[in-house]
């Protein structure tokens, strides 16, 4: 090659790379989804919601498994100085408040609100939106336990005759595990809930860090009780075709839980996070109801006849949201106390 030529091969190269690399990129319209494990996983609503939503509106979303609800609270408080997720799936309304004086939650007063009861509107600044709720309860496998053996109260629970058959969650890694922490307060009152703890102590086969892995044990047959929510036996009657598994009701009531989706105040994808958490809050309902097992919030979304098989409870019990922001650390700390001595 003479030299002439190339120096005008060798200046048509760098006038292609400076226009390559000098052409502004394109802004990424990938949307990143923080969510709970269950609502991830393979059964869960997550990767049905996502690909549809992606064929709707031709965007890419991000679903990150972020672990129990807890440790996605936690981890979404830790980045707020570094933040990737623009939406955040499964924040219960009972633990909500951490969250909150984060300040790391976009107020976004959703359209689709207005098809939502007012009494699951449990953030007035709507940082926090509901997308499904239902109340916490122990569900029976009916072929390992009898019916005159199932348990009619959570005081009933602590009888020598339940001894490692039943399968408790960490309050402190599991909203789950949380709920039936709060319950037994509301239940047994601040006095006396760590003596029920005491004895349970004596009867769980064990406490797991998440409900996906307590209920895996569950169906696995290890114990015949599990934490967990009244309308688990919708999945099963779903996609089991089997009432093998019952929620147990109890006299005194049943502790609720609203859970919760939200957009980052970081987040450079609002308009598109909108987009998403309305889609959560209208088409995505009946996917969440059967796949989450739990009600959906949107008063018009029609209920298949396996909801048949979730009784309501008589009596839904929630705590006071100020009485539990002030008091959540030191209960979580006695329990602590108490189920490692």
């Amino acid at each position: 090659m003479n030299k002439h030529r190339y120096v005008c091969v060798l200046v048509a190269i760098l006038t292609l790379s400076f226009s390559v690399f000098a052409q502004p990129a394109k802004e990424s319209k990938e949307l990143v989804v923080y969510a709970y494990d269950a609502f991830c996983g393979d059964w869960g609503p997550g990767p049905a919601i996502v690909e549809e939503f992606e064929k709707q509106h031709g965007i890419k979303v991000n679903l990150v498994s972020a672990g129990d609800a807890v440790e996605m609270m936690t981890k979404v408080i830790s980045e707020a100085d570094n933040p990737w997720a623009d939406v955040v799936i499964g924040i219960t309304d009972d633990m909500a408040q951490k969250v909150y004086d984060a300040n790391v939650l976009e107020r976004y007063e959703s359209a689709a609100l207005s098809d939502i009861p007012a009494f699951l509107h449990f953030d007035p600044s709507y940082r926090l939106l509901p997308f499904d709720y239902g109340n916490f309860a122990f569900v029976v496998d009916t072929e390992r336990m009898k019916a005159e053996d199932v348990p009619t109260s959570l005081a009933s629970l602590v009888d020598p005759k339940y001894k490692n058959k039943v399968i408790l969650i960490d309050p402190r890694t599991s909203s789950v595990g949380l709920g039936l922490l709060l319950w037994t307060i509301e239940v047994f009152g601040e006095k006396e809930y760590l003596t029920w703890w005491k004895a349970m102590k004596e009867n769980a086969l064990t406490i797991t860090d998440g409900w996906s892995s307590a209920y895996g044990l569950f169906t696995e047959g290890e114990a015949p009780l599990v934490l967990s929510y009244s309308t688990s036996p919708v999945y099963h009657v779903t996609y089991e075709e089997t009432t093998r598994y019952q929620t147990v009701l109890f006299s005194e009531g049943h502790s609720t839980t609203i859970e919760g989706a939200g957009i980052l105040s970081s987040s450079k994808q609002k308009g598109i996070a909108q987009k998403f958490v309305d889609y959560l809050l209208t088409e995505a309902q009946l996917t969440i109801a059967l796949a989450n097992s739990m009600y959906p919030v949107n008063s018009k979304t029609e209920l298949p006849a396996a909801f048949d098989y979730a009784p309501k409870p008589q009596k839904s019990l929630s705590m006071d949201t100020k009485m539990l922001a002030k008091n959540l650390d030191r209960w979580l700390t006695e329990w602590t106390q108490v189920m490692s001595k």
